[in-house]
């Protein structure tokens, strides 16, 4: 304590008999100021302590607010980057929606094309059930047609059948009456008899053959296919036309050669075919000076090549392409329906081959047939 300040406190010492009281006066003074100053000490220190943790706290405080500056940094930097994903959300959503809407048009539209397609679908089985219906009418049609033709060729070879029958019936007849007479004389050697009677069965079975052949012929042909030997079936179409064919003195020649070319095809149709050509050609040589017909053939490696030849007057320039048509024909009217060639076209291309005409000015008419040749296994099987 400062000197000054204890004197200012010492009572005045010279008054007798007061040094005892003032002394303790000093002391009570001087210990309540000891307790001051330490408790100001205390205070100080407290102080001190309290300015120690204040500076703590304003470091932490300093701290924090930094670390809240980072954070506010921080949240800014998300605000701002929040801000452009929630743009893009919106450009994305504002997309979607544009997606969603075309989808929704798109599904109107593919509902529309569905019904659609379902109602052309319905008209495409209605206009297909249709077709099919019209095509068997059509194919009826054709088959009567092709029919009508074979009935008409049997109309013309009638005259020609009846002297081919009338032969063998006055034969059978020759022979039956020989072996009556025999009998009658009452010759005892029947091996003569019996030699007449085998005679007469022979011609029997000779006119059986013919007529067979006719009701073959003249049959609806079915639609079913099989191994045909060309060969036989030109075979059988000449033996009906050969009765026509001599009785108009015409010659007719055959070189097939020595192979057996098979089709695949139908016997019937193919003998009609046959048959047309050599009628066309008989009419094509009537006004000739020398009748003539000659039927090639050659085998090839996949084909078979038939012509028929004729030595007529040919066919007139510009009417090659039109001689296949039906009801078109070059002959007078009366003479001809315009159905034979245009039947065999169409035979021909059922068979899978070509038919075509060649008629050189002068040189009559040669008609080219090619058939597909059958398969090797399909010729080990009996052909027709």
């Amino acid at each position: 304590m400062p000197e000054t300040m204890i004197e200012d406190h010492l009572p005045a010492l010279t008054e007798p008999g007061a040094s005892a009281t003032a002394e303790s006066q000093l002391l009570v003074r001087v210990e309540t100021l000891e307790r001051r100053l330490r408790k100001r000490d205390e205070q100080r220190r407290a102080m001190l302590h309290i300015m120690g943790d204040l500076n703590e706290f304003n470091k932490r405080l300093a701290n924090q607010r930094k670390a809240t500056h980072h954070i506010l940094a921080d949240y800014e930097q998300d605000r701002r980057r929040l801000a452009r994903q929630t743009g893009r959300l919106d450009n994305s959503r504002r997309a979607l929606l544009h997606i969603l809407q075309d989808s929704h048009k798109d599904k109107l539209r593919l509902e529309a094309s569905r019904k659609a397609m379902i109602h052309i679908m319905g008209n495409l089985r209605e206009t297909t059930a249709e077709m099919q219906r019209r095509q068997q009418e059509l194919r009826d049609k054709q088959e009567q047609l092709v029919q009508a033709g074979k009935l008409a060729t049997l109309g013309e070879l009638t005259t020609g059948v009846a002297h081919e029958l009338n032969n063998p019936l006055n034969n059978i007849g020759l022979f039956v009456g020989n072996a009556v007479d025999l009998i009658e004389l009452g010759v005892t050697d029947k091996g003569r008899i019996v030699r007449e009677l085998r005679h007469g069965m022979q011609q029997v079975r000779k006119a059986t053959e013919i007529i067979s052949h006719l009701r073959t012929f003249g049959r609806a042909a079915p639609v079913s296919r099989e191994p045909v030997n060309l060969r036989h079936v030109i075979e059988r179409a000449l033996s009906l036309m050969q009765e026509q064919l001599r009785l108009r003195e015409i010659d007719v020649t055959v070189e097939l050669g020595s192979e057996e070319p098979v089709v695949v095809g139908n016997p019937i149709q193919l003998e009609q075919v046959f048959i047309n050509l050599l009628a066309n050609a008989r009419d094509a040589v009537a006004d000739s000076p020398c009748k003539a017909i000659r039927i090639s053939g050659s085998v090839g490696s996949a084909a078979v090549d038939i012509a028929f030849a004729d030595n007529g007057h040919g066919i007139p320039p510009g009417l090659e392409r039109r001689i296949f048509d039906p009801f078109f024909t070059t002959k007078d009217v009366g003479k001809g329906t315009g159905l034979g060639l245009s039947i065999t076209y169409g035979i021909i291309k059922e068979h899978g081959g070509t038919i075509s005409v060649v008629s050189p000015p002068g040189e009559g008419a040669t008609f080219l047939i090619r058939l597909p040749l059958a398969a090797a296994d399909t010729e080990e099987t009996s052909p027709a």
